[in-house]
C-alpha cells in the first residue's frame, strides 16, 4: 500500500510581501496594544485606526492510491502589524478596544470553522468541502466585520459598541471548544 501526502497552505485576507510578514496569532490573554499597529496612518480614511486581520488556512490530506483516507487542517486568526495602522493625536483607550474587537471577531469565525471542519468525514471531495467552508466563513466575517463597523459607527455609537462587546464575547464563549491556544 502506498501512502502519499499532498500539503496545500492557503493564506487568506493578504497576500504577504516582504514589508508585510510579520504577524500575530489570537490568544486570549495577549490584547493589542498601539504598538502592534506599525502601518503609516492613512489620513485621508476618515477613521483613527485600522486592523488589518484574517484568516490563515492549510489543510493536508493522506492518499492511499488514489483514495482520500485521512486529512488534517490548520486555521488561524492573525493580526498584520505591518498593515494595521492608528493616528496617534486621535487615539484613545475605547479605540483601542473597538480594534481589539475586530481581531477578535476574526478569532470567533475561526472558531466556527474549525467546528465545520470537526464535522466532516473523510470521502473524496473532503478539499472541495474544505475550500467551501473556507469560503463561506471568509464571506460571513467579511460581513459581520462590515455590519459591526456600520452598526457601531466605528465605534461612535456607544449603545452599538456595547452590544457588540456583549454579543462577540458570548459568542467565542460558545465556541470556547474551539479556541486558539
Amino acid at each position: 500500500m502506498q501512502v502519499k501526502y499532498i500539503l496545500v497552505f492557503l493564506v487568506l485576507f493578504f497576500v504577504a510581501n516582504p514589508s508585510s510578514k510579520e504577524t500575530m496569532t489570537w490568544n486570549a490573554s495577549r490584547k493589542l496594544t498601539w504598538s502592534d499597529f506599525k502601518a503609516n496612518p492613512n489620513p485621508s480614511s476618515g477613521a483613527v485606526a485600522l486592523t488589518a486581520s484574517g484568516i490563515t488556512f492549510g489543510y493536508s490530506v493522506k492518499t492511499s492510491g488514489k483514495r482520500i483516507v485521512d486529512f488534517s487542517a490548520s486555521v488561524e486568526a492573525h493580526f498584520y502589524p505591518n498593515k494595521s495602522w492608528y493616528i496617534k493625536e486621535r487615539a484613545n483607550t475605547y479605540i483601542l478596544k473597538h480594534e481589539q474587537l475586530h481581531f477578535d471577531i476574526t478569532e470567533l469565525y475561526v472558531r466556527k470553522f474549525r467546528q465545520q471542519l470537526d464535522g466532516l468525514v473523510v470521502n473524496q471531495n473532503i478539499k472541495i468541502q474544505m475550500n467551501q467552508i473556507h469560503k463561506a466563513i471568509n464571506d460571513a466575517l467579511d460581513n459581520t466585520q462590515r455590519t459591526y463597523d456600520e452598526q457601531s459607527n466605528h465605534s461612535i455609537n456607544l449603545e452599538a459598541q456595547k452590544y457588540w462587546e456583549a454579543y462577540i464575547t458570548e459568542e467565542l464563549l460558545k465556541l470556547e471548544k474551539y479556541k486558539s491556544e
